[in-house]
């Protein structure tokens, strides 16, 4: 090992001695991986290839006390931290330039106890491990809809996807939580331990410190859903629309719909002749009984006349995964994205419109199907706020070639001002992109001030400041 140039937040930059570095080694399970390394850059690479950054050092950690060390270990250096679960965030929070990125991604195990039904889960797995192993005893938690999201960011910015209406958001599922604070200390966390930290972990993202186990209550589901895709062409987008906005004014707990629009990919079950022309797709999922699926999606099924309905029964772990070809690792990603509490008209027409004006094949605006159980938890209950959204919007830039940046990148925000006058305000943090440092505070709403109050206490320092952060009410710098 050679001595390290790295990121000191009081000076800019500092060495730290191949010494140090060694003695650090030495007291961790895992490995610390440095510029020069064979797996330097795997190891910094992330979903989101709009980013490109390149940490001073790397732990990459086998369990909890290595994430102690490496917390300790920069608040001696006073050093610039990122902390990396899945890698999947489009902020690219993951990882820092010149600073430490503390890696989770070899905590992956999965615990699950079917008599209790309570599952234990390290913060490196993904949606994909969380689900097969809890889908072997006919078992769920309520996550997103891409099965290689990291479990660990998902449930810290909220979590929702096919099971949010049944089962609540993933953080109402949270029953404890262990957490390495910024002093390097690790806490169990409940509802009867250190409580304002649980309450504070709801949504509030990383900014109080490490989770390094998740306990979550299971719940029956499956292993078979009825879902699946219904296609219609994009002209008939206005009425779509409006029925399915009908359609789910009396859509039970256990029925999803979300809307995606975008270019048709090459999928087997369409004609040929739909291949790359714009479509809109009714995505739905129903989590109860396949009968009783069958007549709660039917008016759903019953809207228009689509080019192609493939519901239908699906092992859930199958459905998970349906989306995973569109969002694999290695393209630029930028979103934006919008709270509804209704589908209004005119929000319909700003939709249709922005479709219409696709940069690329593979951009896509779709629309996340929330309430039930979700919108039945008070405000204040946990930090995340958005419990009356019905909708949310999510514009998905997504290309692969750096001249489609700005192209790409103006239309979501193009979009994005268009159709805020519609918009409820507020923000889902997780898919907020970098450049959104600014709404921040109206994300959380009525619960910014507590939030802030919380960070104070358990992040005086602002130790834990790359995520959408919340910054302590009198920041300082560590001496």
């Amino acid at each position: 090992m050679l001595d390290t140039n790295i990121v000191n937040l009081d000076t800019g930059s500092t060495t730290i001695g191949a010494g140090e570095i060694e003695a650090l080694a030495a007291r961790l399970r895992g490995t610390v991986i440095e510029p020069g390394d064979a797996s330097y850059d795997e190891a910094r690479a992330i979903w989101n290839a709009m980013i490109d950054r390149r940490p001073g050092l790397i732990v990459r950690c086998a369990g909890a006390s290595d994430v102690v060390q490496a917390v300790r270990f920069a608040r001696e250096h006073g050093l610039l931290v990122s902390v990396r679960g899945g890698g999947h965030n489009i902020a690219g929070n993951a990882v820092c330039h010149g600073g430490l990125l503390i890696d989770l991604s070899q905590m992956r195990s999965v615990r699950v106890d079917p008599s209790t039904r309570r599952a234990w889960v390290e913060p490196g797995a993904l949606l994909a491990d969380l689900d097969k192993e809890t889908q072997a005893f006919a078992l769920a938690v309520p996550t997103g809809i891409n099965s290689t999201t990291g479990v660990a960011g998902l449930t810290l910015g909220g979590g929702f996807g096919w099971l949010t209406r049944k089962f609540g958001l993933t953080i109402d599922n949270l029953i404890s939580a262990d957490v390495v604070t910024a002093n390097g200390e690790l806490l169990r966390t409940s509802l009867s331990e250190n409580p304002d930290l649980f309450w504070a972990i709801r949504g509030g993202g990383g900014n109080f410190g490490i989770v390094t186990a998740f306990e979550f209550q299971l719940h029956q589901v499956g292993p078979q859903v009825l879902s699946g895709l219904v296609v219609h062409p994009f002209a008939d987008a206005r009425s779509v629309l409006k029925a399915y906005r009908k359609a789910l004014e009396t859509a039970p707990d256990e029925l999803t719909c979300w809307v995606v629009m975008r270019q048709a990919p090459p999928l087997p079950f369409l004609p040929a002749e739909w291949h790359g022309k714009e479509v809109i797709v009714l995505a739905m999922c129903y989590c109860g009984n396949l009968e009783d699926g069958e007549k709660a999606t039917a008016q759903l099924r019953s809207i228009g006349t689509p080019i192609a309905d493939v519901v239908g029964p699906t092992p859930f772990v199958a459905w998970q995964q349906a989306f995973d070809p569109l969002l694999t690792p290695g393209a630029r990603n930028y979103w934006k994205s919008h709270d509804f509490t209704e589908l209004s008209d005119k929000a319909i027409d700003v939709l249709v419109d922005a479709i219409g004006r696709l940069p690329g094949p593979e951009c896509e605006v779709f629309l996340g199907h929330v309430g039930g159980a979700a919108g039945r938890i008070p405000t204040d209950a946990t930090a995340f706020p958005q419990r009356s959204s019905h909708y949310v919007m999510n514009v998905h830039a997504r290309w692969r070639e750096i001249r489609m940046d700005r192209p790409c990148i103006d239309w979501a925000r193009d979009l994005f001002d268009a159709a805020r006058p519609y918009a409820a305000g507020t923000a889902y943090i997780n898919f907020m992109p970098e450049d959104e440092t600014d709404r921040v505070e109206a994300a959380y709403g009525a619960n910014y001030q507590r939030l802030v109050e919380t960070k104070l206490k358990y992040d005086p320092l602002n130790v834990f400041r790359m995520n959408q952060n919340i910054r302590p009410r009198a920041e300082v710098r560590a001496a």
